[in-house]
């Protein structure tokens, strides 16, 4: 149950960016230019940074609702499976290998990000910028995951909840123009 009066239809981050509208424009703003904005790492790799980070913080939303969205841009669920139990072993690029560990340190402590750990980023071809992006992707989420789980936001148990979150956020993180009332059940 929610520790603030949060609208029932809109469960996770949704509920609590319309319950600040003025706090969730920059948090919008920022997650679209870092997940969508222009980039060397696709839209799906970033995804997957997220479903990462999301996962080791143990936020169930956050984890499907990101998991969901990895699946829907890179075609498939073997990646985010393999990356949420391996990253070693996930069929994914030696550079996006590297970015996902820096990514988990961050997850854990931007403190735990090595020397040895940005050097097997960048001879595996990682950029400077995309280091930057990850590690800002990194605590960006760790932030969203203490945001949903801090005030006990509803995770919903039901996979196609989370297929259409996807399709939704797959195109961008900005509001809805005429918000959400059209996810109310009418029953």
């Amino acid at each position: 149950m929610p520790y603030l009066p949060l609208e029932e239809h809109l469960p996770g981050i949704t509920g609590l960016l319309e319950y600040r509208r003025d706090t969730a424009e920059p948090i919008r703003a920022l997650t679209q230019i870092l997940l969508r904005g222009e980039n060397t790492l696709t839209p799906g790799e970033r995804e997957l940074i997220a479903t990462v980070v999301s996962n080791g913080n143990q936020c169930r939303f956050c984890t499907n609702a990101h998991t969901a969205v990895a699946d829907l841009l890179l075609g498939n669920c073997e990646a985010t499976a393999a990356v949420k139990s391996d990253i070693d072993t996930a069929p994914v690029s030696e550079k996006m290998k590297a970015l996902l560990h820096i990514a988990a340190a961050v997850q854990r402590s931007g403190k735990e990000v090595t020397p040895s750990m940005v050097e097997r980023a960048k001879m595996a071809g990682a950029t400077d910028m995309e280091l930057h992006d990850t590690v800002l992707i990194a605590a960006l989420f760790s932030l969203y995951n203490r945001y949903v789980d801090g005030l006990s936001t509803v995770t919903p148990g039901d996979a196609k909840f989370y297929d259409g979150l996807a399709a939704r956020i797959s195109k961008g993180y900005e509001r809805l123009p005429n918000g959400y009332d059209h996810l109310k059940r009418t029953h």
